[in-house]
């Protein structure tokens, strides 16, 4: 009887169909960088940070007032009748008048049309986080004075180049400067003209 080769061509056909199941049961492997699911299917990655912002600084009441009105004409010549108005004026930069001016308050000017003297006088009510710094200030940089009320009322005063006075009440800060004050008291008629002029803070 002639060789048959049926039976080594079934081996062969049977040795390649296990090969392609074998290869077929294979799959790629999850990515390391795609997003652990959890079991409620939520994705584990990381929310995008985000950068909280600051506080703003509360800002300034703004002083309404007059020059007119925060000394009266009146009461500027009782003072003395030397000082007018000063045309042009404006707060030197750096200086606490500018300061004042800066935080929405008045600043105002008058001049000695004798003597050339000039006072200034300034009212703000800064923020109420700053009042406490400008006080500390005042107190390392000038003398605490009786002379302009008493307490609540907080009054001191320097010399230098010019006097000046720093008043406090509530939340008021008046600054008044001028060469024509040589002591405390010298300001004092004005300081209590401004106090009574100014509304109660």
């Amino acid at each position: 009887m002639p060789f048959s080769p049926r039976p080594a061509r079934s081996l062969l056909v049977a040795g390649v169909l296990a090969g392609a199941l074998a290869l077929a049961g294979c799959t790629p492997s999850a990515s390391p960088s795609s997003p652990t699911a959890t079991a409620g299917g939520a994705s584990t990655t990381k929310p995008t940070e985000t950068t909280p912002t600051s506080t703003p600084t509360e800002p300034p009441t703004p002083v309404t007032l007059t020059c007119d009105q925060l000394v009266t004409p009146d009461q500027l010549y009782a003072y003395n009748p030397n000082f007018g108005a000063n045309p042009g004026y404006s707060p030197k930069d750096g200086s606490l008048e500018k300061k004042i001016a800066d935080w929405q308050g008045v600043a105002c000017s008058w001049l000695n049309q004798t003597s050339g003297d000039v006072i200034q006088i300034a009212v703000a009510q800064p923020p109420a986080s700053q009042l406490d710094a400008l006080k500390n200030a005042a107190i390392t940089d000038a003398q605490p004075v009786p002379t302009y009320g008493a307490p609540p009322i907080e009054g001191y005063f320097k010399t230098g180049d010019a006097g000046q006075v720093q008043i406090f009440r509530g939340s008021q800060w008046i600054v008044a400067e001028s060469t024509a004050f040589f002591e405390p008291g010298d300001a004092a008629p004005l300081m209590e003209n401004v106090l009574a002029n100014l509304p109660a803070a």
